[in-house]
């Protein structure tokens, strides 16, 4: 029984954890950053307002939405951005978060400062 009992606390444990917000911190030549999938740093846009994303079309082809699964619950810091086309994006204080297509490896942050209104997510 015990071990059932443990069973379903890690099944659970787990659950809430692959929802949560993917994220983790890559040291970089400008600091330390947020980075998502494969350690790719984040974005976040001045162009946005807190719960709403303001990039799509070409903006978001060259900087792709940090998409959340559809099971995916805020949790802390992190929060849930509806997209018009209906798919949740992940945003960090309200503010929506993005990748960068010209950043091809762990670390990179070419896309900070980019056009004055592209900065590289912090911790």
């Amino acid at each position: 029984m015990k071990t059932l009992i443990t069973l379903a606390f890690t099944l659970v444990a787990t659950a809430a954890f692959a929802a949560s917000a993917p994220v983790s911190t890559v040291v970089t030549e400008k600091g330390d950053v947020l980075a998502g999938k494969d350690g790719m740093t984040l974005y976040t846009f001045k162009n946005d307002k807190a719960g709403q994303s303001n990039c799509y079309d070409a903006c978001a082809a060259n900087w792709p939405p940090f998409i959340a699964a559809a099971d995916a619950a805020a949790e802390g810091d992190f929060s849930l951005v509806s997209r018009k086309d209906g798919s949740l994006q992940w945003a960090r204080n309200g503010m929506p978060l993005y990748y960068w297509t010209k950043d091809k490896k762990m670390g990179d942050v070419t896309g900070d400062g980019v056009k004055g209104v592209w900065d590289a997510a912090r911790p």
